[in-house]
């Protein structure tokens, strides 16, 4: 009899273990970013709707924002909400309003980083913009819409957060790069690379990540009908004497000044 018993036995604690492992699991890994609001001494959460008394034209457009993800209902919405990312209300509420006692993320990035941790890691790259002196709401808009410009069809919009500041590369051009038809971020990454100029390649393998063709003969790079293993030795394809004009020339159709 006992040895009937004992299965049982096992797979009440093999069952036993299992459960305490998927529980500990579902603890340990999740598929959502976890975030602590800002911390205001003294604050407490007054909810989005009390935000709204003063800030309707923050607020008003907020239903359609990339954030209004965070949004929620219940006991809940007075800390998720616009205090997910500017703290606690309650002492700026009171005082009428103030810059000292809410906390306003286009100073200061790091309440960005909570979330995006992955961006934090990028800005600490050795070629990245400034965080400080270029907050991420420069280019991107919590408030209103999609938090990042451009995407899918909407390619010119892209560049244009990036053309605000990079006048000089807007254009026109006699003869364009494709590559900006798309946007800026085909070649650049805007929050940092290990790369000069915030490129996401380095040395002619960036170009060559487009300007590519199957290649038939060893030896050989031929790139739009001409043999190009040569050139590459040199250095890049725009610091050899080649195509030095990367975002467009007004002379060459071989994008040279």
């Amino acid at each position: 009899m006992n040895f009937r018993q004992l299965p049982k036995k096992n797979l009440l604690v093999f069952g036993g273990t299992a459960i305490w492992g998927l529980l500990l699991v579902s603890c340990v890994m999740v598929n959502r970013t976890v975030m602590a609001p800002p911390n205001i001494p003294g604050a407490t959460f007054v909810g989005s709707k009390d935000c709204a008394q003063c800030h309707e034209d923050v607020t008003s457009g907020f239903h359609d924002a990339t954030h209004a993800r965070l949004m929620t209902s219940g006991t809940n919405a007075k800390n998720v909400g616009c205090e997910s990312c500017h703290g606690p209300g309650s002492v700026h509420s009171k005082a009428g309003g103030g810059s000292d006692n809410i906390v306003n993320p286009a100073r200061n990035p790091e309440t960005c980083f909570q979330c995006h941790t992955d961006k934090r890691g990028e800005f600490a790259l050795p070629h990245a913009h400034p965080a400080g002196k270029v907050s991420c709401s420069d280019c991107h808009d919590p408030h209103k819409g999609d938090a990042i410009a451009g995407g899918g069809t909407r390619m010119a919009s892209a560049s244009e957060t990036c053309l605000k500041c990079h006048e000089a590369q807007r254009g026109p051009y006699v003869f364009e790069h494709e590559a900006l038809r798309e946007n800026c971020t085909t070649c650049h990454n805007p929050h940092g690379t290990v790369n000069d100029k915030m490129l996401k390649s380095r040395n002619q393998s960036l170009c060559l990540q487009c300007h590519y063709q199957q290649q038939t003969v060893t030896g050989q790079l031929m790139i739009g009908g001409r043999d190009h293993a040569a050139f590459v030795q040199r250095g890049t394809c725009w610091t050899a004497g080649c195509h030095e004009a990367v975002h467009g020339s007004h002379v060459n159709s071989s994008l040279r000044f």
